[in-house]
Parts: structure tokens; C-alpha cells; sequence
């Protein structure tokens, strides 16, 4: 299985390991690759400088690629599928929608504790 963390995963992953539970933790460390999509080093960026998370971005990639994680770009397809998806009055989130694009078009399982993505469809796994 090849999978794709959403970001709030992936800063747990790395600053709050103990927010991930033993079962996220097999599912990522027996996946066949793991991916981290720019869209969400890009909404960290964001949160950062309005200082809403404190986080060194260079540390954080350089730890992310040690860990084995790779980068997923975004594409002009990934781009293409956010039109495609539905539009839900309660989550209109667009690095959320982007992921789960991404996850669509690769295909990827993406893994998130949000579960209002569930409703995109089955390559999203609320963990």
C-alpha cells in the first residue's frame, strides 16, 4: 500500500509522536512508500509565518526525508480533480481538498484523523 499523510499526521509524526496511535504507526512503517505532498509543507509555511504553529520548516523537511517520506509534487492533474470533487457547506478546506485530489489521482491511500474527508471516497482512511 502506498499511502499519503494528511498534514496534521505528519506534524503529529514529527513533533507529537505519541499522538499516533500503534495502528497509524504499522500502517505507515509497513507501507510500501510514504508521501508528504507539498500542499502541505506549503499550509505549514503559512501557519508558520502567521505564527500559528511554531515549527522550523528546514529541520522538519530534512527529518521528513531521513524518515524515508517522500515529496509528492503537485501536478497539473492533482489540480484538475479539485474541480472534480464535490463541495461540502461543512469542509471547504482547499490543502484538504488538494490531498485528497492527489490521493485520487496517484491513487494513494490517504491516511487522516479528520473524518469529514471519509465522504470523498475509498482512497481516504480515517485513522
Amino acid at each position: 500500500m502506498r499511502v499519503l499523510l494528511d498534514t496534521q499526521l505528519i506534524v503529529w509524526w514529527q513533533i507529537a509522536p505519541e499522538r499516533i496511535t500503534p495502528a497509524v504507526a504499522a500502517l505507515v512503517q509497513g507501507a510500501e512508500a510514504v508521501f508528504v505532498s507539498r500542499a502541505s509543507l506549503w499550509e505549514l509555511a503559512i501557519k508558520s509565518g502567521m505564527g500559528r504553529i511554531r515549527l522550523d520548516l528546514e529541520v522538519f523537511c530534512r527529518q521528513l526525508e531521513q524518515d524515508g517520506i517522500q515529496w509528492l509534487a503537485i501536478a497539473q492533474d492533482h489540480l484538475v480533480q479539485v474541480a472534480k470533487l464535490p463541495v461540502y457547506e461543512d469542509h471547504k478546506d482547499p490543502f484538504d481538498r488538494l490531498l485528497v485530489a492527489q490521493s485520487l489521482t496517484e491513487p494513494l491511500i490517504l491516511l487522516s484523523a479528520d473524518a469529514k474527508l471519509a465522504r470523498y471516497g475509498s482512497t481516504v482512511r480515517i485513522v
